[in-house]
């Protein structure tokens, strides 16, 4: 799959692959869950790859939507596979809004979803967005979050017109909601001095483009450092006063407090993927401009 593509497109599978797809969708047919139900209620089913894009749904979309998430909260995007409940949800869905990024969940299960569901719907989240070359996680600037937020409703407003003016309003409050956000994190950012942000694995770009800072990974094309990559980052984060190092939950921390312990800081925990994207933000850039010495 391509960054930035217009959608998925339906791609042949081997025919034992198919097959497989197909025995799971008739195995769950009628089983129930909160993110796979199949039952037909007359709301719009959406799809989604990961916890922020269900709270951007369940915003805009109100009463008049029911989502399937793809990546639970806790779950790698790099490595998850669905169950096959949720599967069966997505053979039953109306929308499919991916990230469209280049996340890897997508780019490994791409063929399969269109293959499941070749009828459903395709919203790309990512489409007016800027890249940054090798990080997808587009959604953890707000900046960014509002066009994907703008996107989801063009694509509901699309497949669902009978209930645009929803679709209108419920996007409208909570971009107003996502603007209070940008203001506060450009005042929080702005105000700690924060040059340089220290993180296990390499999430925030899109954050610390869009408020000035630079983050440093420890990681680099999902390995680990050398103990040379290690020396350099010790002494990065003394020139810079940098106190804390930030860990994903998704990943390994034993990098990460190596270098914690050897600069007297500490190891706080971060996430891109948690639902609450608002609350999860708010606190991710406060601990962002707590992580240098004065």
């Amino acid at each position: 799959m391509m960054r930035g593509a217009a959608g998925i497109k339906p791609l042949s599978l081997i025919a034992a692959a198919a097959c497989l797809l197909l025995g799971l969708m008739t195995a769950m047919a009628g089983c129930t869950g909160a993110d796979g139900d199949v039952e037909d209620d007359g709301r719009i089913g959406v799809v989604v790859t990961i916890p922020p894009q269900q709270e951007f749904v369940e915003r805009v979309g109100g009463d008049h939507v029911r989502v399937i998430l793809l990546v639970p909260p806790g779950a790698d995007p790099h490595t998850h596979e669905p169950a096959p409940a949720i599967l069966a949800g997505v053979a039953e869905a109306d929308l499919y809004a991916m990230v469209g990024s280049g996340i890897e969940f997508e780019i490994a299960w791409g063929e399969k979803i269109a293959a499941l569901n070749p009828g459903m719907a395709v919203v790309n989240c990512s489409q007016g967005v800027e890249f940054i070359a090798a990080d997808p996680h587009i959604w953890t600037s707000p900046r960014n979050a509002k066009v994907m937020v703008e996107n989801i409703r063009d694509g509901l407003i699309e497949i669902d017109p009978e209930n645009a003016e929803d679709y209108r309003r419920n996007a409208a409050a909570y971009l107003d909601d996502l603007d209070a956000l940008d203001a506060e994190i450009s005042a929080l950012i702005a105000g700690s001095g924060v040059r340089v942000v220290l993180v296990d694995h390499p999430s925030w770009a899109y954050l610390a483009r869009d408020y000035g800072f630079e983050e440093v990974a420890i990681e680099s094309e999902g390995k680990e450092p050398s103990p040379k990559r290690i020396e350099h980052l010790i002494r990065l984060a003394e020139e810079e006063g940098v106190r804390v190092v930030f860990a994903s939950p998704e990943h390994s921390t034993r990098s990460a407090g190596v270098i914690a312990e050897a600069i007297g800081g500490s190891v706080v925990t971060v996430s891109p993927l948690k639902k609450d994207y608002l609350d999860n933000m708010r606190q991710v850039a406060a601990a962002f401009a707590g992580s240098v010495s004065g």
